[in-house]
């Protein structure tokens, strides 16, 4: 399965380098399918274990849980970061309960182990009476690949995993001029939702629902898949590329200037008046107006982001649980991660990170209006809370849909030329776990 880098693929390209795989029923629900998983993707791929910012002095550390494992990733004294699993050698007891934490030793609760930020064992409850002689000094946590990028800390369980840069492969360099590393997470949401993690995948891979489940976004992005860039990259990643500043080509309204697309405009000294009529002229004037007023607002990132980033939404997702939607002022993580146990279940991640603006004291996000702090990590059941209007109108179908794969009249899907990211990341996801895939 090829695809040409930096290409347009519209459904006939896409279709060229599928194969046709059944994408199954019973992959969203089965808890064999689940283990499968577990075994041959989850515990080999490279995955999002906290923020670099939470990581100041030595002995600090972030903690993920990933299904029923735990990883804790600490700095080390060099700047360096180290990912241990998160269970004491001793009896398997948990190290550190707190997401994010530091101290000059991780020291168990149970017996008071105490060991150093490399994972070395620095003391132990009479060492004398051990049969292989005192174990400090000679005992380590086990110990995973650890690397940072983005502004994130990654972790991946296999010892055999080809490095995180080979991973994320041209990736890294399309994102760059965003600057990730200097932004801050000032919106942090986990929510747990009925359904398979790949139902929400499968949402965020195509933009066929845009006009039915988020009709309004059609005042200001043009969410026409013909005039919409797709692109297939190497290790099962993808961008979708969608302009904005420019209502959608296939709405009725795409001759008018509608809220909030009007005080988008306003933002940036434009008069909606003045373009009456030519709403395909207003993406171009923000981009220059952006250029022009930017820097002397603060804007100074802008100036290494192209003509497109500053109006248009770029949106990757990584395979296999990743989503980064990126535009000009910030960008949303979006990510979804297996259960522990219930295979009909997921662990739902809605951030939102932008750059420090001088004199800005708050921002707006999917939630409405924050201060701009670091946020802390809201937890809740989906429907408890909202993850943003957006967000909540993808959810609002997840739930049915897992409903309905149970059905006897669903066969594997009917599926459209621009969902061709759907089919592609199925096919993927069979590699995996039938060991064909070579990463």
């Amino acid at each position: 399965m090829t695809a040409q880098f930096g290409s347009r693929l519209d459904g006939a390209d896409l279709r060229t380098t599928l194969r046709g795989d059944p994408i199954t029923r019973e992959r969203y629900w089965s808890r064999e399918f689940m283990q499968r998983e577990w075994d041959r993707l989850w515990t080999r791929i490279w995955h999002i274990g906290g923020m670099m910012r939470d990581l100041e002095e030595t002995g600090d550390y972030v903690m993920h849980t990933l299904g029923r494992e735990s990883i804790i990733m600490v700095r080390q004294e060099d700047g360096s970061v180290k990912a241990f699993y998160n269970a004491c050698l001793h009896r398997g007891n948990r190290l550190v309960q707190a997401e994010v934490g530091g101290a000059p030793t991780l020291t168990c609760s149970y017996h008071g182990w105490r060991w150093a930020p490399d994972g070395t064992l620095l003391s132990a409850q009479d060492p004398e009476d051990f049969a292989g002689g005192n174990p400090c000094g000679k005992l380590k946590l086990v110990e995973i690949p650890c690397a940072v990028w983005g502004g994130f800390v990654w972790f991946n369980m296999d010892p055999n995993c080809v490095s995180l840069q080979d991973y994320l492969g041209p990736v890294a360099d399309l994102l760059a001029p965003y600057g990730m590393e200097d932004m801050v997470r000032v919106m942090y949401l986990t929510a747990e939702v009925d359904c398979n993690w790949k139902i929400i995948r499968d949402n965020f891979n195509e933009s066929y629902h845009l006009p039915t489940l988020h009709p309004e976004l059609a005042t200001f992005i043009n969410d026409d898949y013909t005039d919409t860039v797709f692109e297939l990259l190497p290790n099962g990643h993808a961008r979708m590329l969608m302009k904005g500043m420019e209502p959608s080509a296939r709405s009725p309204d795409a001759d008018k200037i509608l809220p909030p697309l009007d005080d988008m405009m306003r933002q940036w000294d434009l008069d909606p008046k003045d373009f009456e009529g030519r709403t395909k002229e207003i993406r171009r004037a923000v981009q220059l107006q952006k250029r022009k007023l930017g820097p002397a607002r603060g804007y100074r990132h802008y100036e290494k982001l192209s003509d497109d980033q500053l109006t248009d939404y770029h949106h990757y997702t990584l395979f296999p649980n990743l989503t980064f939607t990126m535009s000009a002022d910030g960008y949303q993580v979006l990510r979804t991660e297996p259960h522990p146990t219930d295979p009909e279940k997921c662990i739902f991640d809605h951030w939102f990170l932008m750059h420090p603006v001088e004199g800005v004291t708050e921002v707006d996000v999917p939630i409405g209006r924050v201060p701009f702090v670091q946020a802390e990590r809201v937890r809740f059941k989906h429907g408890d809370a909202t993850l943003g209007f957006v967000a909540d109108q993808d959810l609002s179908v997840a739930e049915t849909q897992q409903q309905g794969l149970h059905s006897r009249g669903y066969t594997g899907g009917v599926l459209t030329g621009q969902e061709g990211r759907i089919q592609r990341f199925h096919e993927l996801l069979d590699d995996w776990l039938e060991g064909r895939v070579t990463l």
